[in-house]
């Protein structure tokens, strides 16, 4: 094994993950008869899956996922949902995140909105994506702060950043005019180049009345429908997968 000075040096040059699998090849009988090259491999290769998962883990606290445990391979399918098998895989798979596509997610309190908005930014962030997850009431607040200490265009310029921003409990709540234009130009910053999630209990052909502004209620939802995938969740049983469920077949 490496004496400790050179492990020290290594860990100087954040290569903590080398150190590790040093430390467990220190041990191990089969990675003593490997070659120098093999060793070296497994080495450079534990390396580069361990900053993977420090990403990952920077990009998941960064999220503030509501739901933090959700993901893709816990949904009930047997759950009564009219959910759309193929196409969550292709959401899981990333590309509406890689083409800058919008997801909207509607359905009645409980249908599991924020746990399949959850699931799918979970997903996001452990295929390398930034995520932000706010609802959208807080998200007005901290716009309306930003608004009174000069701060808007910096907080605007770092939403338009992340690779998806999920807002949840859309139009919960009546919406005023200063609402509609930080909707708008936050909408407008992100619009072909950055993903939006978007959950609420109104139905998507509801939502140009309750915006109640006929030419932004346009505009915005020129910039987040017209290009989005729309799953409109229904019941109210779990979308989680339960242990009773698991001795099933899944629906197909």
């Amino acid at each position: 094994m490496l004496n400790e000075h050179t492990l020290d040096q290594l860990r100087s040059l954040r290569l903590d993950g080398m150190v590790r699998a040093i430390e467990e090849q220190a041990t191990s009988t089969a990675a003593a008869e490997l070659g120098f090259d093999d060793r070296l491999t497994l080495l450079v290769q534990r390396e580069v899956a361990w900053r993977d998962d420090r990403r990952v883990a920077r990009l998941l606290k960064a999220a503030k996922l509501k739901v933090a445990s959700a993901c893709i391979e816990d949904i009930n399918w047997r759950a009564s949902r009219s959910l759309d098998r193929a196409l969550v895989a292709a959401l899981a798979g990333g590309d509406w995140l890689r083409h800058a596509r919008n997801v909207l997610i509607t359905g009645a309190t409980g249908s599991g909105k924020t746990w399949l908005a959850c699931a799918l930014a979970h997903q996001g962030a452990r295929s390398g994506f930034s995520v932000l997850y706010v609802r959208a009431a807080r998200l007005f607040d901290e716009l309306h702060i930003a608004h009174a200490d000069g701060s808007f265009g910096r907080r605007l310029a770092q939403l338009a950043k992340l690779d998806l921003l999920v807002i949840d409990d859309f139009a919960i709540s009546p919406i005023g005019a200063a609402e509609r234009n930080d909707l708008l130009e936050l909408l407008d910053d992100r619009i072909g180049t950055r993903s939006t999630l978007i959950t609420s209990q109104l139905p998507v052909k509801a939502w140009h009345t309750y915006l109640n502004d006929p030419t932004l209620a346009d505009a915005i939802l020129d910039r987040v429908v017209h290009s989005s995938h729309k799953i409109e969740l229904k019941g109210t049983k779990s979308l989680r997968d339960k242990d009773n469920n698991r001795d099933s077949a899944p629906e197909q």
